[in-house]
């Protein structure tokens, strides 16, 4: 007997969580969706996860503390963690003008995603170079969807 195969990885930038978490943004629907559905698998790491946790306390946003910890658990019930997920110092990964988000570049490197999702155009700028090293491409959540084969089971709506 076969174990099925696992959903592809995906890394979402802490934007792209805010959209999915607080905003509930509708261009974020199909990510929603396949993330609900276990199509696809979003991952995380210590510092992203950190930088999260960081964020719901930024003034700027309507969070209050009573909302902080329903927010901190959806992001724990639908990122996994991966302890050892470092991007090696010779991976030939682009670097990104902005270093607070190179972190994610290294996560999707290391945690061999097929998507980093992000509304950062620094990140978004390295699209090109990080899918000519052939293992993944840089989008805005808009523009995300499973290839049609792995689309089985996942409305494309909610």
């Amino acid at each position: 007997m076969t174990a099925a195969p696992s959903p592809p990885r995906i890394v979402l930038d802490t934007n792209v969580c805010l959209d999915l978490f607080l905003v509930r943004d509708p261009s974020c629907a199909r990510l929603w969706a396949a993330l609900q559905a276990g199509t696809v698998r979003a991952v995380t790491r210590e510092d992203c996860r950190a930088e999260w946790q960081r964020v719901l306390h930024y003034p700027q946003l309507p969070i209050d503390e009573a909302q902080r910890p329903s927010l901190r658990d959806a992001y724990d019930a639908l990122l996994h963690g991966l302890p050892d997920a470092a991007a090696p110092d010779d991976a030939p990964l682009p670097r990104c003008r902005d270093p607070d988000d190179q972190k994610f570049l290294e996560l999707a490197w290391a945690a061999r995603a097929s998507w980093l999702l992000s509304k950062d155009n620094e990140l978004l700028k390295l699209d090109r170079r990080a899918r000519q090293l052939g293992r993944f491409a840089i989008l805005l959540p808009q523009d995300w969807s499973l290839p049609p084969a792995e689309r089985a089971g996942t409305p494309d709506h909610v």
